[in-house]
């Protein structure tokens, strides 16, 4: 993966109303907006702008079904951030970088 698309993802990690919607999805296969919004404490609006910080990340994706549209987590984008984020960590904190390899 590369750099800026890591950093991408991470970033629409980085706010705690994302994190939920991720975390409600991951119990779902597959859910409106309409579905986050009655879960979350947050407007329409603002659940619809994090969803689409979200999808431009890459870290879920959208079906439209007339009437609705389905949200759903991609599984793989988030392994592949996991993977990503372990391997520079492991890279970080390797012997040869840290002297004790002891985080």
């Amino acid at each position: 993966m590369r750099t800026q698309e890591i950093a991408g993802r991470l970033a629409a990690l980085s706010h705690p109303a994302r994190l939920a919607i991720l975390e409600y999805l991951s119990g779902n296969d597959g859910c409106a907006c309409r579905d986050v919004v009655d879960c979350l404490p947050l407007a329409q609006s603002t659940v619809s702008q994090h969803l689409k910080v979200l999808l431009e990340a890459g870290l879920i994706t959208h079906e439209r079904h007339m009437p609705r549209s389905t949200y759903r987590l991609n599984r793989e984008a988030l392994r592949s951030v996991s993977l990503q984020l372990n391997s520079l960590v492991d890279q970080c904190c390797s012997v040869s970088c840290c002297g004790s390899g002891k985080t």
